[in-house]
Parts: structure tokens; sequence; C-alpha cells
């Protein structure tokens, strides 16, 4: 959830001076998209991936502190909850055998990782929503002890002025409420990096957005909470509601949410940090000493730290990055909307399609958002994360069509298209594109097989937590064996 803040109480005057610091901010980069080089020589992606620490049982096990104590690989880090931890693997090239690379990285670590901590009783799961959580586990107690979560929960919270009320209808129906943005804790996602250069982030800002609820469809992973069953991908509403600084009165004034789908198709990376600093106010106001105007004219690159503090706090699927590595600025699309899981091999696959589709979809002399209004994308999206993988889209000259359909007819050879043009190896993107494919040919994911696994242990356990229990381990026992979802067996 970002980056690290010490504990601290805002003033009015914080709140006043980082307004004017952000804008400060926001000028300079104006400048910097004109007058600065942000490019590249080789397209780099990274990976992201929050994890669920479990027990012996499948429970939640709040040792996060321990587990990173065991694990001690700067890679991984705390999240918002006792019961996660996060990876940040390492940016690779994406030409050539880059995926590949970066999936052995991330497997080799996870290995490592989980035999570590498994000395401390806590187990790596990748799964979009841990099907055993419980209202226990949506207490304050249960939070990190890293300051910035409970001062983002404090002023989130106090934004708000009312508990955060989560209201999910399903196959099930959840109305629980809490005092804290614990309930986003369930929230464990894959997070996908493109770096971009700046006259292409627009266009492919765009194509993102256009393929969400593709990437929802065939990547779903979440279908329980709360030991309900709600939406193939709940993550999707449950995210939304969980960090929600407005009251009913507020949403019906049309005051924008912090976890924002965007409103229209872009023209710059601008447009987006732009909409930030007018839209939202500040949850962390802190000032930092750099002037960035005074950076920028002396030669150096300026880090705009409260520029990129503010756009941390507002979580948009589709995220603008600025970020300097080596001295040398740069952009990237940070991908937020698919859940951690199945497998590794399912996480590069997801990628794969994601890197493929907004390459070629973004470079296309007809684009696809110019024959698709915005309001389209976004209702295609959200009935995805109801529906998953058996969800209709709406597609240009296509109309009305099963998510399969349109990605065996219409998507995969364009994502083929999109990777070659970066490069990537023929065998690299045969494998891992034709898990997609598989996937849509079964209507097999996380999501379908773990409705079915329950389904299965649901006519004996002695009651449902204990089928979500055994649900849970076997979906464990699958994720590490490290297949891909749409082969593992199903007893429904």
């Amino acid at each position: 959830m970002g980056q690290d803040v010490d504990a601290r109480e805002f003033s009015r005057e914080d709140r006043t001076r980082y307004r004017a610091k952000v804008r400060r901010c926001l000028d300079v980069f104006a400048r910097m998209l004109s007058e600065h080089d942000l490019s590249f020589e080789h397209t780099h992606v990274g990976i992201e991936i929050e994890f669920n620490l479990v027990d012996d049982q499948g429970d939640p096990a709040l040792k996060n502190a321990e587990a990173l104590e065991a694990i001690a690989d700067e890679d991984f880090q705390t999240e918002l909850g006792l019961f996660n931890i996060e990876i940040n693997v390492p940016p690779a090239r994406i030409e050539g055998a880059g995926l590949d690379v970066l999936q052995a990285t991330l497997r080799d670590d996870l290995n490592v990782a989980q035999a570590k901590a498994s000395e401390v009783g806590a187990h790596l799961l990748m799964i979009g929503i841990l099907p055993t959580l419980q209202e226990g586990h949506f207490s304050r107690d249960v939070i990190s002890a890293n300051p910035r979560y409970h001062l983002l929960s404090e002023q989130i919270l106090n934004a708000r002025g009312e508990d955060i009320e989560i209201v999910i209808d399903g196959v099930d129906r959840l109305d629980t409420t809490a005092d804290t943005i614990i309930p986003e804790a369930a929230c464990t996602s894959t997070q996908l990096h493109l770096q971009v250069e700046p006259d292409e982030f627009a266009p492919m800002w765009n194509a993102a957005q256009a393929i969400a609820a593709v990437q929802v469809a065939v990547g779903a992973n979440s279908p329980f909470l709360l030991g309900q069953q709600l939406w193939h991908e709940t993550r999707i509403a449950l995210f939304e509601q969980a960090t929600d600084t407005r009251s009913e009165e507020l949403k019906a004034q049309g005051v924008r949410p912090r976890v924002f789908f965007g409103e229209r198709w872009i023209t710059s990376v601008f447009d987006l940090f732009e909409e930030n600093v007018r839209y939202f106010p500040a949850l962390l106001p802190i000032v930092d000493d750099e002037d960035p105007l005074a950076e920028l004219e002396a030669g150096r690159v300026p880090n705009l730290p409260e520029l990129r503090l503010h756009n941390g706090t507002i979580y948009r699927w589709n995220r603008p990055i600025y970020d300097v590595a080596d001295g040398r600025p740069h952009l990237r699309i940070e991908n937020r909307l698919l859940p951690a899981g199945p497998t590794v091999v399912d996480t590069m696959a997801n990628a794969a399609l994601f890197y493929g589709l907004v390459k070629v979809l973004g470079t296309s002399d007809r684009p696809v958002w110019s024959q698709l209004s915005f309001r389209a994308a976004e209702d295609n999206f959200h009935q995805a994360a109801r529906a998953g993988i058996e969800t209709d889209i709406y597609w240009p000259a296509v109309g009305t069509v099963s998510a399969r359909e349109l990605v065996l007819r219409q998507l995969l050879p364009l994502a083929h298209a999109g990777l070659e043009e970066m490069n990537v190896d023929s065998a690299v993107r045969d494998r891992l594109l034709g898990i997609i494919e598989q996937r849509c040919i079964t209507g097999r994911n996380g999501a379908t097989w773990l409705i079915d696994e329950f389904a299965h242990h649901a006519g004996s356990a002695s009651d449902r937590p204990a089928a979500m229990r055994a649900t849970t381990r076997a979906y464990e026992e699958y994720m590490h064996q490290g297949d891909p979802v749409h082969t593992w067996p199903t007893r429904a």
C-alpha cells in the first residue's frame, strides 16, 4: 500500500502546505514531460504479488512480522493485515526470454520464502481472497504495526465520518460493517508494471482500461468472503467499498471514489495526475524538504515526493506511476485489478495477456477506445467481476459476446502480435498464452475451481467453515505443485 511513513497527526497548516507542494510538483511534472528525457532503450516489466499467510489448518496466520523476519529478504514486505505479506519482484526486460526469467525468479523466491515462513507456522497462499477469513479477522488489532496503515485507516474513517459498510450481493448476500479499513486486507492482488514512453502513455493506458473486463473474466480467483459466495472476483467490490472516503450524501452528490476506474479516455499521462490533484483531498499530507523546481533548474532529477505519495492514496485500477531509477525518471502503468494466484505460471500467463494486448491495442491505427464508450468499458469491468469467465462483454465490431469467445477468436491473436512486437520469444508467447487459451476452452479459472471444490466439501463437511478449510487446504496443495489451474482436478 505504498511507502512507509511515521506515526503523526496532521494539522490544518500541514494540509495547506501539502496542497501547495503537490501543485508545485504537478507544475514541475508538466515541464518534465515537455523538456526532460523520459525515454528508455529496453522495455522493463515488473510484478508485485500480495499473499495470505495461513496455518496448517488453512486459517489465517497473524504472523507477518515473524514470517518476514524468517524470510529475511528485502523483496518481501509487510502489508495491511497481519495475515498479509507482499513480494516485489525485481524488474526485468521483456524481450527474448525475459518473462521466463521473471517467472523463474518469482518461483525460486517463493520456494525459499515458503520454507522459511513454515518454520514460524505460516504458509504463503496466492489467492484473491482467503476463504477462511471470518468476521474476527476484520478487527483493529489485525492491522499491521507499520504506522502508514493506521494513519491511512484513521484518515479514511475521519473523511468518511462513519463506519465502513460492506454490502455485496452475489449467490449469497454479505452485509457487514467495519470501523477500520482492515477489510481491504482481504483483497490480495497481483500488480503488473509496464514501462511506457511518455507519448505512448495515453493510448496504452486507454488500452489497459478497455481490456480490464477481459483480464478480470479470465483471471478471477476470489469467489468467497466471510463464508459467503459472492462475485467471481469479489475483490473488486470489496476494495471499492473498503477504502471509500465518501458518506452516502457525498456519493449522492457525485463525489468521486478513491478506488477509481476513471471517467474518460485520456490524451496524456498528465491528465491523470492533474485529476488526482483537482479531485482528491490529501490523506497523508506529509511535506518533503525537496524543492522540485530548484532540483529541475539545477539539472537534477526531482523525485516529486508529494505528487507520488498523493498518487499512492488514489487507487485507480490502472494507476500512472512516475518513478526514478538509477537517476533516470520514467513512467509506468501499474495494472492493479488482478487477484493473486492461483499459481506462478498462471500469474505469468495473465501478465503475458496484459502486456501483449496493451502493446498492440495501444499502437493500433484505429484504437478500440475510439469505438467503445468509457462507460461501456466500466460496465464490462464490473460485469466481469460478477460473472467471471462466463460473462458477456460488449466489444466494438463484435457486439455483446462471451468473454471466452472474445478471447479465443479476437484477442489471443492480438496478444501474440503484441508480444512479438516486443520481441518476446515465440516459445514463451506460445506457452503462456496457451494457458489463457485453455482456460477459455475449458471454462476453468481459479474462481470456478474454488466454487466447485467448495461444493464438493460442503456435501461432507461438518459445517460451512470446515468446508472452507478443506477447500483452502486443497487449493494450497495444488498451488504449490505449480500446474496451471485449468488442469487442476475437480470433484464437484
